[in-house]
């Protein structure tokens, strides 16, 4: 009975432990924001095709994830918020790590090739080696690697739309600027309240290596790019006015918590409202997608469901 206990907690460890690798909030992210780019593309998806872009994609994501914490493994032990993960805490090997992340990313890959097609393929290895093996490593040369590295995590939305047309469009690549552009001030305020974590673990950030102002400067530039792309869709006529009404008083907030970080009296305390209120824009503003889409289709229930999935993490 207590062998049968202790095998049953063990399980129960590992796979606590496995959920963790995943880096839950960012997989769900990705949930969502794939599910965005299957709902906003026209056409159809055959339903293997849909199952396998959905689980590839995530699937790739959660391989990159743990391949990440395999080889940041000896540095997260000096960040707070990574220092009890399963790896620094040694509660699984590097060995089981590494073939973990390297057997899910190698059959994610081949799901997307064999049920989806290769243009969402292609942008699959492109996230998984600009993520692994361009922007971990360069995280501790240069604060730039936050540009590298929002390119993966913006391409869960373009890798939706590609999985329904096989072609990178327009709408797509607006998909992919939204993202791309909303991690960069999204970091750089973590980067902020997180300093001494990150310079402790040896990693470059725009704090440190450009200081405060420099960095807030930054952050506006990339804000007000982000704010200007999202209102891109309706032009190309795949959202409406209540999408850009709600876009442009979200891009306006956003804007001004920018802006008013250069005369904040505390830092910290700037930099953390502005990093809620990064979170608050980006389920806001998906969620204006969907109040502007009319009747639901197929495509439609999909991101319903999988924003309420996202809602439970």
């Amino acid at each position: 009975m207590t062998k049968a206990v202790s095998k049953t907690s063990l399980t129960s460890s590992l796979f606590k432990d496995l959920l963790v690798l995943m880096k839950p909030q960012i997989t769900a992210l990705v949930l969502i924001t794939t599910a965005g780019g299957i709902w906003m593309a026209p056409g159809s998806i055959r339903v293997e095709a849909l199952c396998a872009a959905i689980l590839g994609t995530l699937g790739v994501v959660v391989g990159a994830n743990t391949m990440n914490c395999y080889i940041e493994r000896d540095s997260d032990k000096f960040m707070g918020r990574t220092k009890n993960r399963p790896l620094p805490a040694g509660r699984i090997s590097s060995t089981k790590a590494l073939v973990y992340g390297l057997l899910l990313t190698t059959i994610s890959t081949y799901a997307l090739w064999h049920w989806v097609n290769l243009t969402t393929t292609y942008l699959a290895v492109i996230a998984f080696i600009s993520y692994v093996w361009i922007y971990t490593p360069m995280k501790r040369l240069s604060p730039q690697a936050l540009v590298v590295g929002s390119v993966p995590g913006a391409l869960p939305p373009l890798m939706g739309w590609t999985a329904v047309t096989g072609s990178i469009d327009a709408p797509g690549l607006i998909l992919f600027g939204i993202l791309f552009f909303w991690q960069i001030p999204h970091f750089i305020a973590i980067a902020v309240y997180r300093q001494a974590e990150y310079d402790k673990a040896g990693l470059k950030t725009y704090p440190s290596q450009y200081g405060f102002t420099n960095a807030v400067a930054q952050s506006l530039i990339w804000s007000a790019l982000l704010v200007a792309t999202s209102l891109l869709l309706a032009p190309f006529g795949v959202a409406g006015w209540i999408y850009t009404l709600i876009a442009s008083v979200l891009g306006g907030i956003w804007l001004w918590y920018s802006m008013i970080g250069f005369w904040a009296p505390q830092r910290n305390a700037w930099a953390r409202k502005f990093f809620l209120y990064t979170l608050i824009y980006l389920s806001v503003l998906f969620a204006a997608l969907v109040i502007d889409a009319g009747p639901m289709g197929p495509n439609q229930q999909l991101y319903l469901s999988t924003s309420l999935l996202y809602s439970l993490f």
